[in-house]
């Protein structure tokens, strides 16, 4: 089993920087695809972006695109999603999550743990 813990949220204005990390608890943390999503209110959640296993792909939704990347040191068991040029509708709850899959999957039936979630506000 794997337990998921996100920080690093917080209030910023907008076209700035913030950076969310992951903590994973269990040894098998490396084998993992590791993914974010992100909940708005009053809307559903959705995927962010997602890193493989090893670290050498990701996915991401066009939304992101050019602004967010994410990066794991499997040393420290932790999945980081540094988020530029934020925009005010970036503003969600923000979670971490785990699939035991080859690919960075963006379908979150496929993953099997997920973190209690960050809040990210960006204002105008």
């Amino acid at each position: 089993q794997v337990q998921l813990v996100e920080s690093g949220g917080g209030l910023v204005q907008a076209g700035g920087s913030l950076r969310l990390s992951c903590a994973a608890s269990g040894r098998t943390f490396s084998s993992y695809t590791m993914g974010w999503f992100r909940q708005a209110p009053g809307k559903e959640r959705e995927f962010v972006i997602a890193i493989s296993w090893s670290g050498g792909n990701t996915h991401h939704s066009e939304s992101v695109k050019g602004r967010f990347t994410i990066s794991r040191d499997n040393a420290k068991n932790t999945v980081y999603l540094q988020m530029n040029s934020l925009k005010p509708e970036d503003t969600a709850v923000y979670f971490c999550a785990a699939a035991i899959s080859y690919y960075p999957s963006s379908h979150q039936y496929e993953y099997n743990y997920w973190g209690q979630g960050t809040q990210v506000t960006v204002s105008s």
